[in-house]
């Protein structure tokens, strides 16, 4: 699978890429991420890639033509096979881990990250499958929401966790339930005890335990 990001930040995503799980799939190949500089597609000599709303209002716009010509660039470049592009905005669809899944099923999802006092709506009008947001709030930018879609699904692809029922009965695996608790050693710290039928080996009743804790 491919994920390509859309930016006018494109050092945000040295780090988040560079920690852990997500460092490993990217190093094993499980998983290619692109990050591409809007303002490279300006066509001002500047590489402004935002201008003042019309009508008038506090703050800037992204513009519609830059976040065009990177698309076109992108799907270029692109083999033919299951796109999606997104575009983050806080009237969105809300994310959840059923959305996360279907994206992990996409050969290519490209994320358009919003900025400054929003994107031209031309961009969700005619460029894009679908907008989406992470939580009824306001960020900064697309950036941490692209980090959080792109982290959400790489995790699901076949190989990146290892073992593939690691997904399976943890939290949101199926809607509205959560996973069970977890603990480990020492079994006893500071009185506080590991429930009982957990270190009992009985697996049976241990699943009963584990079922019963999901809310």
């Amino acid at each position: 699978m491919k994920i390509t990001i859309l930016t006018l930040f494109p050092t945000y995503f040295i780090s988040p890429f560079e920690q852990s799980i997500l460092k490993r799939a990217l190093e094993q190949k499980l998983v290619e991420v692109e990050v591409v500089d809007v303002r490279d597609f300006s066509q001002d000599k500047h590489r402004k890639a935002d201008d003042r709303p019309f009508g008038g209002g506090p703050g800037m716009v992204m513009m519609v033509e830059p976040i065009d010509l990177a698309l076109q660039s992108v799907k270029k470049k692109s083999q033919s096979g299951k796109r999606k592009v997104v575009l983050t905005s806080a009237k969105g669809k809300l994310y959840d881990q059923q959305k996360a899944l279907a994206y992990s099923k996409l050969d290519e999802l490209v994320i358009i990250c919003g900025h400054y006092e929003g994107v031209d709506e031309r961009v969700a009008e005619h460029l894009i499958d679908e907008e989406i947001r992470i939580g009824d709030y306001v960020l900064t930018g697309g950036e941490p929401a692209a980090a959080v879609i792109a982290d959400s699904l790489i995790r699901l692809l076949p190989g990146v966790l290892g073992n593939e029922e690691s997904f399976l009965d943890e939290s949101h695996a199926v809607p509205g339930q959560l996973g069970y608790p977890q603990y480990t050693r020492p079994q006893n710290y500071r009185g506080w005890e590991v429930p009982e039928v957990l270190v009992t080996g009985d697996h049976a009743k241990i699943k009963e335990w584990r079922e019963k804790q999901k809310q």
